[in-house]
């Protein structure tokens, strides 16, 4: 499989499937347009799946894991240490994803991409190991190029297998200690906006942490010269693992015409790789919410997307996508069991 393949897949979305849900929406024993952004999303959902009243019944949550060299610049508020530990705390059932996951009646599928150390062989694991963590950013570039198309491939693998099994909507979720850094460079450098408006706090940093993160962002920037115009450049050079790997869920599914509903921000950083390398992944793509990180609402205007709710998240995993993918499932839900004036016998408006 070659990522070129991947990309000539991605069709645009079915216009006639669109207009036979604009239409149905239209005959709703409501006043046209008042449930708002759930009309809009049942009918990009009817022209993504290609029918006039699509369904969600098989919901996936790919949570992706991997560690970050950049740490060693002093980004995080949290050790290294945490990323193994939180992905055993997946895998046990006990971490925030795994609460709202079983609310929303969603699987979840957790992968080692690149986490610096090795997990004993878990049922519920799947590695697809590109390293023991990128390499630091601020000194050189995180990975190769080659590496960053292996990510990338590995994403795609685990969305297709995830599709034979039964998939209706994926949505993303991360895990990796000093991730929002390598995020906030692949948003600067996508967006051309400076490191001190996109760095936000990440885990919790104080000052000091948020100084030395605007600095290593900064000079990852400098040394690399990722080129915006080669989303791979961008990722190999200042990107993660998990990143990839989440570009590579995007373009996946999107080639196999399945809706992804993007978490915070290193969703929406993996989000703006995947439409860099493929545009037309754009119209696949559904923001849950707008986090509490100050760079993110710049990320979604560079995506042209419009987040369905802001909670002030900032947790990652995949909590937002949960949360996001039952407010799709509602919305088709109204499409499809609502009933129209005529069935009803309710008077339309003169």
């Amino acid at each position: 499989m070659k990522l070129e393949e991947i990309i000539n897949k991605i069709q645009p979305l079915d216009e006639v499937a669109m207009q036979a849900a604009q239409g149905r929406q239209n005959m709703l024993t409501k006043p046209q347009g008042s449930l708002g952004r759930l009309e809009e999303l049942s009918i990009q959902l009817a022209g993504i799946q290609r029918k006039p009243i699509p369904t969600i019944k098989d919901k996936v949550i790919v949570t992706m894991a991997g560690d970050h060299g950049v740490v060693a610049e002093g980004v995080s508020a949290f050790p290294q240490e945490v990323t193994p530990q939180m992905v055993m705390n997946f895998l046990n059932g006990g971490a925030a994803i795994n609460v709202l996951a079983r609310h929303v009646g969603a699987r979840i599928v957790v992968v080692d991409m690149g986490v610096a150390s090795d997990f004993e062989p878990h049922p519920s694991l799947i590695i697809k190991k590109v390293a023991k963590g990128t390499a630091n950013m601020a000194q050189g570039a995180a990975m190769t190029r080659a590496q960053a198309e292996q990510a990338i491939l590995a994403g795609v693998e685990v969305v297709e297998a995830e599709i034979k099994r039964g998939l209706d909507i994926v949505g993303t979720g991360d895990m990796g200690i000093g991730n929002t850094t390598p995020s906030a460079a692949i948003a600067a450098a996508l967006t051309g906006e400076s490191p001190a408006k996109i760095a936000g706090r990440g885990t919790g940093v104080d000052d000091e942490g948020l100084k030395r993160k605007v600095s290593a962002v900064e000079r990852a920037l400098v040394v690399n010269k990722p080129n915006p115009k080669d989303g791979l450049d961008v990722l190999a050079k200042v990107g993660g693992f998990e990143i990839g790997g989440l570009a590579g869920v995007i373009l996946g599914a999107a080639a196999n015409g399945k809706p992804v509903m993007v978490d915070g921000f290193i969703s929406t950083a993996a989000a703006m790789i995947a439409v860099a390398i493929a545009p037309a992944v754009r119209a696949y793509l559904i923001s849950a919410h707008r986090s509490k990180e100050i760079g993110h609402g710049i990320m979604l205007d560079w995506l042209k997307l419009k987040p369905l709710f802001d909670l002030d998240l900032r947790l990652g995993e995949g909590t937002g996508t949960a949360l996001g993918i039952s407010m799709a499932e509602a919305a088709c839900k109204i499409l499809s069991e609502m009933a129209t004036f005529g069935e009803a016998g309710v008077s339309d408006k003169e």
